[in-house]
């Protein structure tokens, strides 16, 4: 009776796991994000308008101020007034977009995903849990497809948060918007599923890759000569043991 091993079971786990996360991080604009304190002391502004509707609004002296959050992702940018719903997303453009850094990062992410993809799905086919035979190789070729696309995220991420405050930043305006002079960025939480969702994807990949190592088998008493699983099936020895936890494989 063949009993799937425990490396198998933690990559074909960990791996979907690793891929969700990462995919996950892609989609969300909170890879970095900071506040920023807004003077609108004009009329017509519409978070003007809106903050007075929540009553939102800052006071200091004759001009009002608002508390913004603003966060950027690989494909999408949002600002928020703090503690309100007032929220407002748009595609990553100007000088963030064409940054080159960016744009590395957003290719190496999405190469990722898709090796990790195709990964899974060789590990799936190899560790076949409804046989007794898993294919090794097959399940030890996509645990080597995971490893290298947690490699590539997490590639991605260590240049994303290496850069994270340059990143649009033209030399000699400072921020990219010159609207928010005062505006700090942190790593923010889509980076942290990033970095989880890439150890994991890592973590998975390895232990597929140990379906490289072939089981031990055996020996029947009877017949020392014979060392190979197939001689179990005529050892009396072994086929009177039912729950022996021996492949049914050439070793």
């Amino acid at each position: 009776m063949m009993q799937t091993p425990a490396s198998m079971v933690m990559g074909i786990v960990f791996a979907p796991l690793g891929l969700v996360l990462v995919f996950t991080a892609a989609i969300t604009p909170q890879w970095r994000e900071g506040q920023a304190r807004l003077n609108i002391g004009g009329t017509g502004s519409l978070l003007r308008s809106g903050a007075k509707g929540q009553g939102l609004g800052v006071r200091s002296g004759s001009v009002e101020a608002l508390l913004l959050l603003r966060s950027d992702g690989l494909w999408e940018s949002c600002l928020q007034v703090e503690q309100s719903e007032l929220k407002q997303c748009w595609p990553v453009a100007g000088p963030y977009q064409r940054d080159a850094r960016v744009r590395m990062v957003q290719g190496l992410v999405l190469t990722s995903l898709f090796l990790c993809g195709i990964g899974i799905i060789l590990a799936c086919i190899g560790v076949r849990c409804w046989t007794d035979l898993p294919l090794r190789r097959v399940a030890a070729s996509g645990g080597l497809l995971v490893v290298t696309a947690g490699l590539l995220s997490l590639t991605g991420l260590g240049v994303y948060t290496h850069n994270l405050r340059r990143l649009g930043v033209d030399p000699s305006q400072g921020l990219s918007n010159p609207r928010f002079p005062q505006l700090s960025l942190n790593p923010a939480g889509s980076l942290y599923f990033g970095w989880l969702g890439s150890c994991l994807q890592v973590l998975g990949g390895v232990a597929l890759l140990f379906s490289f190592k072939r089981p031990r088998c055996p020996t029947c008493p009877s017949r020392q000569e014979q060392t190979v699983c197939p001689a179990c099936h005529s050892c009396p020895e072994m086929t009177s043991k039912t729950d022996m936890d021996v492949y049914e494989v050439s070793c």
